[in-house]
C-alpha cells in the first residue's frame, strides 16, 4: 500500500491509478526515454525554477495572520545552480505566502475528522486480474475521508493546522471481499407413505437447510421433492368433502344474567324465595357463622385479592371442505355427530402491580468510609397475577448502594488483624552440620524461622491501623477470621540468634623479673615472678568467661626497678696502653618489672652495674672471639632434679706468640656456665567460677513486682547482685590457700546485675462460640459441637504467672431451629363451571348440567413452619407456582363415575406375591348396571410384586491416600502455623461403589447393604533427608612459610529421597559434598637454624713453630622450633628453609703471631631499592688484635655488587583467595566472616616473612575480613488442610470432595521442600441422578373432525442416570423424582400440550421450523475468516394432493448470528464406477452428506460416454472414454483402432471328481484397476487360458507349451552349474584331501 502511494506521488500521476497499471505506464515511460535520449535533451530547457521546502509559519500572533516564505533558485538542467537572469522570470514561483500559525492551545480546537470506511471495492475493479477459483476471499481497498476540523462547529480546515499535532490518518486500507458462500442442505429424507389410500395420491421427501447463502452465494434448492402414487383404484365414491374445525376464538365472558332473562322473572323469583326461606330458618348466632365462612372462603376464592379468575368460554368454527380447498354447505360433509363447537376457558389477565413503596432504610447502620457499602431496597406487590398466558410480573424488587451520613449514625465497628508475640527463633541444622559428636544442639545460633499466630480482632474505626504492634496489650477477643478484610499478616519470618563470642587469648609471655606484689607497699618482702597474657576476643557475656590471665611464681628478694645493660661500650686499655688489660662501660636504662623503660631516678635504689673487665690483645698475645650470648636457661624453674643453667662460648681466633705473648687459655676457659631461674617450680594463679544468678539485693530497696508491661527484651526491673567463688590454684596440683597467690591480682566475687521484670502469661478473653449449623443444610442425625478458644499472646517469663492449661472449649449444639423456608399452599378444587346455557343450548344433544369445564383454585403463600407470607415470598423463594384451573367433567346421567385409584399394595417381601389398587363407583353410578360392568369400568388391578436384585461394583480411581485427621478443631478462629510435621505413615484410600438393580439402573448404595465406599489402607512414605560423612581432619596448610589454606570435607553417605532435605551440590574440584576451606599461616620465623660457635682451628699446612697458617674451622648447624622464648627443641632439618641454612665449615687462614686479628664480618648492608647493576652492598669487621711492627690489617670493609634475585630482592604483597564463610563455633547459619590473608612475596616467586614487606612500608590497600551470610535452612512450612469441600456433583460417579493447604514458608536453603501434593481428594457417595424428561408429542388431532386445528400432547417421565453421559437414561417411577423441582433440562415452564394443525386432504402447507443448525464460522482450511458465525432454520412445502401443488406457499429460511461457531470443510465424493457413471457427492468435513458447498468447478465426473457409442454386445465404456470388453472378454479391433467385437477368453477347467464340469480357474493379465494408458483401446482386457477342450482332451498347444519349459528348464539349471564350479589351479596340489575348506554358497533361499 506505502509502496504503491509513493510511487504514484514520485510519478506525479493521479491517485486513482492501480498499483499495476502504473507500473505498466512506468516502464513505458523508462522505455521511451531510453530510445529519445537525444531529443529529451534538445527539447528540455536549460534552466529551470528550483523551489525548496515551505518554512515554519511565522508571525506575531497565532491564528491566519502568519507568513511563511522558502528558497528559488535558477538551476542548470544538468543540476547545478546559476544566475537568476538565466530563468524565465515570468515563471518565477513565489518564495512567500500567507499561512495559519499553529499555537500549542490550537490542539484543543482542531481534530482529525475520520469519516467511516466506505465499501470493499475488489482491486480487480483496478485493473488486477480476478484469481479463477476463490479461496479465502477476494482482496479489496476501502477509502474514507479524513480531514481537519474545528471542534466546536465542525467546520473544515487546514490540514496543515492537525498535522502539527498529529500525522494525517490513513485514507486506504486493505480489507477481504469474502467468496460466495451457497446454500447447504441435507440429503432427502426417505420418501413418505402415499397421502392417500387409494386413487391417485403424493409422495414427498424433505431436506433441511444447513448453511444459509452468504456473500452473494447461490440460493437455496426447493427442500421438498414430490411423486405421485396410486395404491389401487377406490372402491364406491372416494370422499371429496371433509370437515375442518377451525381455531379456538378468544375467551369472552357471557353477557349478564339479567340481560339474558329479562323476559323470565319468575324462575328467578322462585330462586330467591327459596333461598330467603332458608335463611329464615338459621338463628342469628348460625347466621354469623355462616357469615364468617363465606368470608374466609372469600379470601381463598379465586376472585380474592390477587387473582381475578374469570371462567369464560370460547368457540370455533366448524366448516365443511371440498379437496380442491373450496368451503362447502355443512350437509356435504356427512357425519355422525358434529365436534363440539364451545368450551370453558379462563379469561387473559395481564399481571399488574401496584406503586413502589418508599426507600428502605439503609442496611449499613454505621458510618465507615472505606468498608464496603450497604444497599437499600424498595418493592412492589403483585395486584393482579398474569393468568392464562398473560404478560408477566416486572421486578418486584429494586436494590440499591447506600452509606449513611456521619452525622447520624455511630462509626462502624472494624475488624483488623492482630498477632501473638514470635516465639523463640528456632535454628535447624545445616546438613553440613549434621555431626554426630555433636549430639547437645541447644546452644546453637545463627539463623533460624519464627512464628506467631494471628487473629482478627474487632477494633474502633478511630485507632491507627498499626494492626500488629504489640504495644497495646489489651487482650481483645478473638473473631471469625472471616470478618478481617486485607491479607493476613504473615505468621513465620526469619530471624537470628546472635552467636556468642568465645573468649580468646594470647600466649604467654615470658617469665618477667621478681617483683614485688605491690610496688606502693613494699613492706612486705614476698616477691613473685609473672607472666601474662592478654584477651584477644572479647567474649559475649563478659570477661568474667575467659581463663586466667596472669600465672604467678614466689621469688626472693623482689625488686619493682632495674639496670638493664643496653650493650657495653669498647674496651678502653688501662694506663692508656694500645694493648692489654683494660674496662668496658656499660650504658644502662632503669627498667620496670615489665620491661618498660621509666625515669633513671626510680633506680636509685638498685645496684648500677660495674664496668667489665676486658682485654685488648697486643701483637704477639693469643686472640680470642667476643663471648656469644648466654643461650635459653635449659629450664623455666628449678626443682630437686632440675637446675636452670645458661652457658656461653668463645673461640680462639689467633695464637700467641712464642715468648713475650700471653697464652691461649685452655678448652675450659673457652666456656662459662652460670645459674638461671633459680626459683622453684611452683606455678600459681587465681581461678574463677562462672557468676551466679541475679539474685535481688536486699540492701537495695526493690520494686520488682509482677507487672505485665510492655516487652523490650532488656526490660529491667531494679539492680540485683551476682557472686562467684575465686580460689588459689597451684598449677598441676589443684586449690592452695589464698596467700600463695599474689593478692592485688584477685578478681572479684560480687558485682552488680540488673534483675529482668517478671512476664505474666496474658491471653485473650474467650471468642464467641463457633456458629451452630443450621437444619437447612442437609446433615446426618449426628449432634454438631461448636467450640470456642482463646489465643497466648504472651509467653510467661522470669517468673511470671504462667498460662491456663486450658485453651479451647467445646460444646454441643442446641437443638437446630427450624430453617426459614416458603411453600405455596393449594386449597381445595372449587366446582366444576361449565359453559353457559345460552352459548351450548344451540348444539345438539346438550344438557344442562353436565359436559366438560374448568374448575379453579386458590394459592397461597405459607413459611414452613406453616406460619401465612406474603406472595412475593414465594414468588420469589419457592418453586414454580402450582395450576390455579384444571379442566373437569361433569358427570351426565349415563355416565359412570369412578374414583381415584389407590396405591399399591405393599409386597411382603421382592420376587414373592402380587399387589393391588382399588378404585369403586361413585354416587348413582353405584346402582347402574351398565357402570358395574367390570370389564367396561375395573375396579381393581393386579401386578406381580417387583423382583428387584442388586449388585454393588466398585467405580472411578482409588483416591489419594489420606492420613488419619488428629482432632482438629473444626472452624478455627486463628491461623495456627503448623511445624515441620512429618506428614507421612499409614493412611486410608477410598473408591467408590455404586449399586445397579437387575434392570441395570443406578439406585442408592444403601440397597447394597454397602456405605458406599472401599477402604483400603496406604502408606505415605516418610522423607529421609540427605545424610553426609562426619567432616575429616584439616589438611596441613599449604605452605610452611606464608599463608596458605587448609581444607576439610564431607562426603555423601545417603542419598534423600521421598521428598527429604536435599544434598549440597557437589563440588567437582574437591570431589566433596560440603567443605570448608580456611586460610592458614605458617610462621616463616617459626623454624629456625641454630649455629654453634666455631670449633678449635685445624690447621692443614701446620707451621709448628708459629701454630698459624691455612686451615679449617666447623660448627655443628640445627634445625629448631622457635619459640617466644627462643629456639627450644630440634626438629627435622626439612622445616627450616635451606637456603638460609648457615655454613657448618669453613677454610681460612689462621693468622700468625704478630698478624692482625678480624673479628668475623658483621652483615651485609642492604641492597638499596630498586636493584640495578650499579648498587653494590658491604660488610665490616673490626680488628681485634693490632698488627705487629711492619705489618698491616687486612681490609676491613668488602663490598660486592648488588644482583637482582641473588643478593638483592624486591617484595610485593600478595593477597589470598576469600576462605569459605566461617561462622562462630555453635552458629548454624546466618552472618559470618570470610577472611583472606596476607603474603609477602620475595622478586623470585618465595613466600617469606611479612616482616620483609612491613619494613619497606609498602601500602596494604586491602580488606582482610568480609561479612558473608550462610543461608539458613528453612523447612518448607503447611498451612493445615482445609476442611472437605462439598461434592463437585450433587449426583452421579464423578462427584469428588476436594481439600486443599498452602505454603506459608518456602524452604529456603538445604531446607526440606514442599510437598508436591497441595491438594487432596476422595469420591463422594455415589447418588442417582433422577430428572424430569419430555416423552415425544403424540400425534396431531383435530378432536371430532377430519382436519383443522387439533391439540397433541406429551407426558414428563422420570428418569435416572449415573451423570456420566455415557449411558441412556433408564425410567423408573415418578415418586423417584417427587423431591426434584418440576423442569425438563433445567426450563421450569414445563410445555405439555400446543396446537397443531391436521391438513385437510388437497391442503398444502409448511412443515414445522427445523431445530437451529449447528454454529458455523466462515473459515478456509481450519482459518476463521473474521466474518462472524451463522446457523439456520427452515420450513420446507409439504403437499397431500397433486391437483393443489400450484397454490403451495414458498419454503421459508432463517438466518441468525451465533457465538462459538464449528469450522467445517467440504468435499467431493465419488463411488465406484458402473457402467458408464458413478455416484458423486459433496461430504461434509463431519462426514455429513450434503448438497451445495462443495466447489462446482472441481466436481469430479460422474458420467463418462463415449464417441461413437459402445453398441457391440458385451462392449463397455471405458474410464478413458474408449471402448473396451466386459470382465471375461477381450477385445478384436479393426484396422481403424475400433472395436469390432468381444470374444470369450479362453478357460482353464480342472475336473474334478464327481463333477464332469470343471470350476473356473482364472488368471488375469492385467489388473483393471490400474488401466494402462499407454494403448488405447487395450484398457481392461483379460486372459483366460483353456487349456482343454470339449472333448475333455488336452490342446496340442499346451504339449508345446510344455516342451518350451521342460528345455527352458535344463538350460537354466546347467548354466548356473558352469557359473559355481571351481576352476582347476594350476601346478598345485593339494596336500590334505581331508582338509578341503567348506563352502557355503547362498542361493537366496531365506531358509540359509
Amino acid at each position: 500500500m506505502g509502496l504503491a502511494s509513493r510511487a504514484v506521488g514520485m510519478l506525479g500521476i493521479s491517485r486513482g491509478v492501480p498499483f499495476p497499471s502504473l507500473w505498466r505506464t512506468a516502464l513505458l515511460f523508462l522505455s521511451i526515454w531510453e530510445l529519445d535520449a537525444q531529443t529529451a535533451v534538445e527539447t528540455k530547457p536549460l534552466y529551470i525554477w528550483q523551489t525548496g521546502p515551505w518554512g515554519r509559519c511565522m508571525g506575531s500572533e497565532c491564528g491566519p495572520g502568519g507568513s511563511q516564505s522558502r528558497a528559488v533558485w535558477c538551476a542548470h538542467s544538468e543540476g547545478w545552480t546559476t544566475l537568476h537572469t538565466n530563468c524565465d522570470q515570468t515563471e518565477r514561483p513565489d518564495n512567500q505566502q500567507s499561512c495559519f500559525r499553529v499555537c500549542d492551545w490550537h490542539k484543543d480546537l482542531y481534530d482529525w475528522q475520520l469519516g467511516a470506511w466506505n465499501q470493499c471495492v475488489p482491486v480487480s475493479m483496478r485493473g488486477v486480474q480476478r484469481p479463477a477459483v476463490c479461496t479465502r476471499g477476494e482482496e479489496g481497498i476501502q477509502t474514507r475521508d479524513v480531514g481537519c476540523v474545528q471542534k466546536a462547529n465542525g467546520e473544515p480546515a487546514e490540514d496543515a493546522i492537525c498535522e502539527y499535532f498529529e500525522p494525517k490518518p490513513r485514507l486506504e486500507q486493505a480489507c477481504l471481499i469474502p467468496c460466495p458462500r451457497d446454500c447447504v442442505v441435507s440429503e432427502f429424507s426417505p420418501w413418505t407413505s402415499c397421502s392417500k389410500t387409494c386413487g391417485m395420491g403424493l409422495q414427498n421427501r424433505i431436506r433441511f437447510v444447513l448453511a444459509p447463502p452468504l456473500f452473494g452465494g447461490a440460493a437455496c434448492p426447493n427442500l421438498t421433492e414430490f411423486q405421485t402414487c396410486q395404491p389401487g383404484p377406490c372402491e364406491g365414491e372416494q370422499s371429496l368433502y371433509s370437515l375442518r374445525v377451525g381455531p379456538w376464538g378468544p375467551c369472552s365472558v357471557p353477557m349478564p344474567r339479567q340481560a339474558r332473562h329479562a323476559n323470565k322473572p319468575s324462575k328467578e323469583k322462585k330462586v330467591r324465595e327459596r333461598l330467603r326461606e332458608r335463611g329464615k330458618v338459621k338463628d342469628p348466632e348460625t347466621r354469623e357463622l355462616i357469615k364468617k365462612k363465606r368470608n374466609r372462603n372469600r379470601q381463598n376464592r379465586p376472585g380474592g385479592k390477587f387473582w381475578d379468575l374469570q371462567i369464560g368460554y370460547q368457540t370455533r368454527e366448524v366448516t365443511c371442505v371440498h379437496k380442491s380447498g373450496t368451503v362447502e354447505a355443512l350437509s356435504l360433509c356427512s357425519q355422525e355427530t358434529l365436534p363440539v363447537t364451545f368450551q370453558a376457558c379462563v379469561m387473559t389477565k395481564d399481571c399488574d402491580v401496584t406503586e413502589w413503596s418508599e426507600w428502605s432504610a439503609c442496611s449499613k447502620e454505621c458510618y465507615d468510609p472505606n468498608g464496603p457499602k450497604g444497599e437499600r431496597t424498595r418493592t412492589r406487590k403483585v395486584s393482579q397475577f398474569p393468568i392464562n398466558g398473560g404478560a408477566d410480573c416486572p421486578e418486584l424488587e429494586e436494590k440499591e448502594p447506600c452509606s449513611p451520613q456521619r452525622d447520624r449514625v455511630p462509626t462502624c465497628i472494624v475488624y483488623s488483624w492482630k498477632t501473638t508475640e514470635w516465639t523463640e527463633c528456632r535454628v535447624d541444622v545445616l546438613l553440613s552440620q549434621q555431626d554426630r559428636r555433636r549430639g547437645n544442639q541447644t546452644g546453637l545460633c545463627g539463623g533460624g524461622i519464627q512464628t506467631r499466630e494471628v487473629y482478627c480482632v474487632q477494633t474502633s474505626a478511630d485507632t491507627p491501623p498499626n494492626l500488629s504492634s504489640l504495644r497495646s496489650k489489651e487482650a481483645l477477643r478473638p473473631m471469625d477470621n472471616d470478618l478481617c478484610l486485607g491479607i493476613p499478616l504473615n505468621t513465620t519470618q526469619l530471624c537470628h540468634i546472635s552467636c556468642p563470642v568465645e573468649c580468646e587469648v594470647s600466649l604467654w609471655s615470658a617469665w618477667g623479673p621478681c617483683t614485688f606484689e605491690n610496688c606502693q607497699d613494699q613492706a612486705a618482702k614476698k616477691g613473685f615472678k609473672l607472666r601474662k597474657r592478654k584477651i584477644v576476643n572479647e567474649p559475649t557475656g563478659g570477661t568474667g568467661n575467659c581463663p586466667h590471665l596472669v600465672e604467678a611464681i614466689p621469688c626472693e628478694d623482689p625488686s619493682c626497678y632495674d639496670w638493664l645493660v643496653v650493650k657495653l661500650d669498647e674496651c678502653i686499655p688501662d694506663n692508656e696502653k694500645d694493648c692489654g688489660p683494660g674496662t668496658q662501660i656499660p650504658q644502662v636504662q632503669c627498667v620496670n618489672s615489665d620491661g618498660e623503660y621509666v625515669e633513671r631516678q626510680l633506680c636509685r635504689d638498685a645496684i648500677l652495674p660495674m664496668p667489665a673487665i676486658c682485654e685488648v690483645p697486643c701483637p704477639k698475645d693469643c686472640a680470642l672471639s667476643p663471648w656469644t650470648p648466654w643461650s635459653l636457661c635449659s629450664h623455666t624453674c628449678s626443682g630437686k632434679n632440675t637446675e636452670g643453667k645458661q652457658t656461653r662460648a668463645r673461640s680462639i681466633l689467633a695464637y700467641n706468640a712464642g715468648e713475650g705473648g700471653i697464652q691461649c687459655p685452655n678448652s675450659s676457659a673457652l666456656q662459662e656456665v652460670r645459674n638461671c631461674n633459680d626459683h622453684p617450680c611452683t606455678v600459681y594463679h587465681w581461678q574463677t567460677g562462672s557468676w551466679g544468678q541475679c539474685i535481688e539485693d536486699s540492701s537495695i530497696l526493690s520494686t520488682n513486682t509482677s507487672v505485665g508491661r510492655t516487652r523490650s527484651d532488656d526490660a529491667s526491673c531494679s539492680v540485683g547482685m551476682q557472686t562467684r567463688k575465686v580460689i588459689c590454684v597451684r598449677v598441676n596440683v589443684g586449690q592452695v590457700p589464698p596467700k600463695k597467690c599474689p593478692e592485688s591480682l584477685r578478681p572479684d566475687t560480687v558485682r552488680p546485675c540488673l534483675l529482668p521484670c517478671k512476664r505474666d502469661c496474658i491471653v485473650t478473653p474467650y471468642s464467641d462460640w463457633s456458629p451452630c449449623p443450621s437444619t437447612c443444610q442437609a446433615g446426618g442425625n449426628t449432634k454438631k459441637k461448636q467450640y470456642r478458644k482463646r489465643i497466648i499472646i504472651q509467653s510467661p517469663a522470669n517468673g511470671g504467672q504462667d498460662c491456663p492449661e486450658v485453651l479451647a472449649q467445646e460444646r454441643e449444639c442446641d437443638a437446630p431451629s427450624v430453617c426459614q423456608g416458603y411453600r405455596w399452599k393449594t386449597h381445595k378444587w372449587r366446582r366444576c363451571q361449565l359453559v353457559p346455557w345460552s352459548v351450548r343450548q344451540d348444539s345438539p344433544g346438550a344438557q344442562e348440567i353436565c359436559g366438560p369445564g374448568l374448575q379453579v383454585r386458590a394459592v397461597s403463600c405459607r413459611k414452613q413452619d406453616g406460619g401465612q407470607a406474603d406472595v412475593e415470598a414465594c414468588l420469589k423463594l419457592a418453586s414454580s407456582m402450582p395450576p390455579l384451573t384444571q379442566p373437569c367433567q361433569l358427570p351426565c346421567q349415563e355416565d359412570c363415575q369412578l374414583s381415584s385409584w389407590s396405591k399399591f399394595s405393599s409386597c411382603t417381601a421382592d420376587c414373592v406375591g402380587v399387589r393391588t389398587r382399588k378404585r369403586m363407583l361413585v354416587g348413582k353410578s353405584k346402582k347402574r348396571d351398565q357402570c358395574k360392568n367390570h370389564q367396561m369400568y375395573p375396579v381393581s388391578e393386579t401386578q406381580y410384586c417387583p423382583c428387584n436384585k442388586y449388585n454393588a461394583q466398585p467405580v472411578g480411581n482409588w483416591s489419594d491416600c489420606v492420613l488419619p485427621e488428629g482432632g482438629r478443631m473444626e472452624g478455627q478462629l486463628g491461623m495456627k502455623v503448623q511445624g515441620d510435621i512429618k506428614e507421612c505413615g499409614q493412611g486410608y484410600r477410598y473408591q467408590a461403589m455404586v449399586c445397579y438393580d437387575q434392570d441395570n439402573r443406578i439406585v442408592e448404595t444403601s440397597r447394597c447393604n454397602s456405605h458406599g465406599y472401599i477402604e483400603e489402607a496406604c502408606i505415605i512414605p516418610c522423607p529421609s533427608d540427605c545424610k553426609l560423612s562426619e567432616w575429616s581432619n584439616w589438611s596441613r596448610c599449604s605452605k610452611s612459610c606464608g599463608s596458605g589454606v587448609k581444607v576439610r570435607s564431607k562426603w555423601l553417605r545417603e542419598k534423600p529421597y521421598n521428598g527429604g532435605r536435599p544434598c549440597p551440590k557437589l563440588d567437582h574440584v574437591n570431589q566433596a559434598q560440603v567443605y570448608e576451606v580456611v586460610p592458614c599461616l605458617s610462621d616463616c620465623g617459626q623454624h629456625v637454624w641454630v649455629a654453634e660457635s666455631w670449633s678449635v682451628w685445624k690447621v692443614s699446612n701446620v707451621d709448628l713453630k708459629d701454630n698459624c697458617g691455612e686451615g679449617v674451622q666447623t660448627r655443628k648447624v640445627r634445625c629448631m622450633l622457635n619459640t617466644i622464648d627462643g629456639p627450644s627443641e630440634q626438629v627435622e632439618d626439612y622445616l627450616c628453609d635451606p637456603e638460609e641454612m648457615p655454613l657448618g665449615a669453613r677454610n681460612s687462614r689462621l693468622p700468625c703471631p704478630e698478624d692482625c686479628v678480624l673479628s668475623d664480618w658483621g652483615a651485609w648492608s642492604p641492597c638499596p631499592l630498586p636493584c640495578s647493576g650499579n648498587s653494590s652492598r658491604e660488610r665490616s669487621a673490626y680488628p681485634l688484635r693490632q698488627p705487629g711492627k711492619e705489618k698491616e690489617c687486612p681490609p676491613t670493609k668488602e663490598k660486592e655488587p648488588c644482583k637482582l634475585n641473588s643478593n638483592c630482592f624486591h617484595y610485593s604483597y600478595n593477597i589470598t583467595d576469600w576462605s569459605t564463610c566461617q561462622l562462630s563455633d555453635r552458629a548454624v547459619c546466618g552472618n559470618g566472616i570470610k577472611t583472606r590473608m596476607l603474603d609477602c612475596v620475595r622478586s623470585d616467586g618465595k613466600s617469606v616473612d611479612l616482616k620483609f614487606c612491613k619494613e619497606l612500608g609498602l601500602e596494604r590497600k586491602w580488606q582482610m575480613n568480609a561479612s558473608c551470610v550462610v543461608e539458613c535452612p528453612v523447612n518448607c512450612q503447611l498451612s493445615d488442610w482445609s476442611p472437605w469441600s462439598e461434592c463437585t456433583h450433587t449426583c452421579g460417579l464423578a462427584g469428588k470432595l476436594w481439600r486443599r493447604r498452602t505454603v506459608i514458608q518456602a524452604p529456603q536453603g538445604d531446607g526440606r521442600p514442599c510437598p508436591p501434593q497441595m491438594e487432596q481428594w476422595k469420591p463422594c457417595l455415589v447418588k442417582p441422578c433422577y430428572s424430569w424428561r419430555y416423552s415425544a408429542w403424540s400425534e396431531c388431532k383435530s378432536e371430532g373432525a377430519r382436519c383443522g386445528e387439533g391439540m397433541r400432547f406429551r407426558n414428563v417421565s422420570c428418569f435416572v442416570s449415573d451423570g456420566s453421559g455415557q449411558q441412556d437414561s433408564n425410567l423408573v417411577d415418578d415418586e423417584l423424582c417427587g423431591d426434584l423441582e418440576p423442569s425438563v433440562d433445567g426450563d421450569t415452564h414445563m410445555v405439555l400440550q400446543e396446537p397443531c394443525t391436521v391438513p385437510c386432504p388437497g391442503e398444502c402447507y409448511l412443515t414445522d421450523w427445523t431445530v437451529w443448525s449447528p454454529c458455523q464460522l466462515s473459515c478456509v482450511s481450519g482459518d476463521d475468516l473474521g466474518f462472524g458465525s451463522v446457523q439456520v432454520r427452515s420450513r420446507a412445502v409439504v403437499a397431500q394432493d397433486p391437483e393443489n401443488l400450484l397454490q403451495c406457499p414458498e419454503q421459508e429460511l432463517e438466518a441468525r448470528p451465533c457465538t462459538e461457531g464449528q469450522c467445517f470443510d467440504y468435499k467431493w465424493r465419488t463411488g465406484p464406477w458402473r457402467g458408464s457413471s458413478r455416484k458423486v457427492w459433496c461430504q461434509r468435513s463431519d462426514g455429513l452428506n450434503v448438497t451445495g458447498g462443495c466447489p462446482a468447478t472441481a466436481k469430479p465426473m460422474a458420467d463418462r460416454s463415449c464417441d461413437p457409442p459402445c453398441t457391440k454386445p458385451r462392449s463397455l465404456c471405458t474410464e478413458v472414454r474408449v471402448c473396451g470388453c466386459e470382465e471375461g472378454y477381450t477385445e478384436v479391433m479393426t484396422s481403424d483402432g475400433l472395436l469390432d467385437q468381444c470374444t470369450v477368453i479362453p478357460v482353464l477347467e480342472i475336473p474334478t471328481a464327481g463333477d464332469n464340469r470343471a470350476d473356473v480357474k482364472t488368471i488375469r493379465a492385467l489388473n483393471p484397476t490400474q488401466p494402462a494408458a499407454s494403448t488405447p483401446g487395450r484398457v481392461g482386457r483379460t486372459w483366460f487360458l483353456q487349456p482343454f477342450g470339449p472333448d475333455g482332451k488336452l490342446k496340442t498347444w499346451v504339449y508345446g507349451v510344455a516342451a518350451g519349459a521342460f528345455v527352458l528348464l535344463v538350460f537354466i539349471i546347467s548354466m548356473t552349474y558352469l557359473a559355481c564350479k571351481k576352476p582347476k589351479r594350476p601346478q598345485r596340489r593339494q596336500m590334505n584331501n581331508r582338509l578341503k575348506p567348506l563352502t557355503l554358497a547362498y542361493d537366496g533361499d531365506a531358509d540359509m
